[in-house]
């Protein structure tokens, strides 16, 4: 990542310590998509793996 400023947008921690994104494809051509899609697209997604330790090292986690 280019800096903690971006990471910090793009990331948050939740209250028990997990590491949260938000989903793709949710910012335009909705019309498409179902309401359960669009349901789940809602959904914040769990960081895992590799990427997780990555990510929390710059948010200083």
């Amino acid at each position: 990542m280019k800096s903690r400023r971006s990471v910090q947008r793009r990331f948050r921690v939740s209250g028990t310590g997990k590491i949260l994104r938000r989903s793709s494809f949710n910012r335009h051509l909705k019309r498409k998509k179902t309401k359960s899609q669009m349901r789940r697209l809602g959904v914040e997604k769990q960081v895992t793996g590799r990427v997780k330790k990555k990510i929390a090292r710059i948010l200083k986690v």
